[in-house]
């Protein structure tokens, strides 16, 4: 994986619209015609300024309907507490347990994704959860996984304690915060009696938890997975999945850049696992902007309103809502 953008660096972009922001070479492939099957050529994209949204991904030529853009793999994801003892605790593909291939009370799919884990499940694996997994489960929370691995992970030095800074954070009430601060105990009470050490945690406070929760709560992607082959993934766009459906949730990089339409041109979907697959729902020219919808599209203007400015605390003013659709 390539480094991230420092803080400073994005700060020092930001104020000016319109001006290139990075092009992002991730482990990324396109089935564009013509590109050599040994060596995925660069997605068709890069990340630019819009002039009222932020960062955008625009276009670099002319894409294809159904053309696969690029995939990407998560930067962190952990299962939903309905699906942990049915997929991979890595990939989060379903899978069947198998002797050698599961840990103590997760599963993994492959030695191969075991040994992904190891950023992490080496120092998760100490820790008894059962405090911080009841607080989650009784309230109906679900992001707080994501902070527990990323956690872990800035513990075992696979990652900084700033990695997810270059993500738009949501705007947290005072009151939101101080909820946070009792999973934040349970959760830093479960590190310190497995033995990790006073100076290892010293990143672990209300501060980094709220920041890593906001951006969490509005770059985290559910993951549905589809289990099938292409030929099916625009019905499966348009169909309205229950959410016991979602295996778990994951915070991905380029993925976080797409910006928002009621009437998307690209969506997201997962097939067998948790790596991500973006695809154009219809032909995109040159220099336009690829955007996915957050939501679920077949809700009326008012309901998606309301959902996208609760959730994701932006009005929407993409044709379809400007048109009263």
């Amino acid at each position: 994986m390539l480094p991230l953008l420092s803080r400073r660096l994005a700060q020092r972009f930001f104020p000016h619209s319109n001006r290139l922001l990075t092009t992002y070479f991730f482990s990324t492939t396109s089935d564009h015609r013509g590109s050599n099957p040994s060596r995925p050529s660069p997605p068709p994209i890069q990340v630019l300024l819009t002039e009222s949204a932020g960062r955008g991904v625009f276009a670099t030529r002319s894409i294809e309907p159904g053309e696969l853009i690029h995939t990407a793999k998560p930067f962190v994801s952990h299962p939903s507490i309905s699906s942990i003892d049915k997929v991979c605790y890595f990939c989060l593909k379903n899978s069947v347990r198998r002797l050698g291939f599961q840990a103590p009370e997760v599963l993994f799919c492959s030695e191969e994704c075991r040994e992904q884990a190891k950023g992490f499940y080496e120092v998760e694996k100490e820790a008894d959860w059962s405090a911080f997994v009841a607080h989650c489960r009784n309230r109906g929370l679900k992001y707080p996984f994501l902070a527990k691995r990323l956690a872990c992970m800035v513990i075992s030095g696979v990652t900084s304690e700033d990695s997810l800074d270059i993500l738009q954070p949501a705007r947290l009430s005072a009151e939101m915060i101080s909820q946070m601060e009792e999973e934040l105990c349970l959760l830093r009470g479960a590190l310190e009696d497995s033995g990790v050490k006073d100076e290892q945690l010293t990143f672990l406070n209300i501060e980094w938890y709220a920041g890593v929760l906001a951006r969490i709560r509005i770059n985290a992607f559910r993951i549905e997975l589809a289990g099938t082959s292409y030929d099916d993934l625009l019905a499966l766009a348009a169909a309205s999945v229950e959410s016991e459906a979602a295996v778990g949730n994951a915070v991905y990089l380029l993925p976080s850049f797409y910006n928002h339409d009621c009437d998307p041109n690209t969506h997201i979907v997962w097939v067998e696992n948790v790596e991500a697959r973006l695809k154009a729902l219809r032909e995109i020219e040159a220099g336009e902007e690829l955007r996915i919808c957050y939501i679920d599209a077949s809700m009326d203007r008012d309901a998606r309103q309301n959902l996208l400015s609760n959730g994701f605390g932006f009005e929407c003013n993409c044709p379809r809502c400007m048109s009263n659709d």
